[in-house]
């Protein structure tokens, strides 16, 4: 059972708990304490160009959409 997302798996083993609950123990993803996949803009997901400054947490793309409405300036 390979999958690149662990979740498809569910539907297979919904009428075998037991093995449902180990599967869900051995290959959930490690929840992240650092690192830039820790980071993750709240708009669309990404997790490259990240802006964190202000409180932001926004990919660079998302904020040059939204800055002039959340009250940012742009100069020259």
């Amino acid at each position: 059972m390979t999958t690149s997302n662990y979740n498809k798996v569910f539907k297979q083993l919904r009428n075998k708990p037991v093995k449902l609950a180990k599967y869900k123990k051995h290959n959930a993803p490690k929840k992240r304490s650092c690192g830039a996949l820790a980071r993750r803009c709240r708009r669309c997901g990404n997790t490259r160009a990240h802006i964190q400054k202000y409180g932001l947490h926004l990919c660079r793309r998302c904020f040059r959409d939204i800055a002039l409405k959340i009250g940012f300036k742009k100069y020259s």
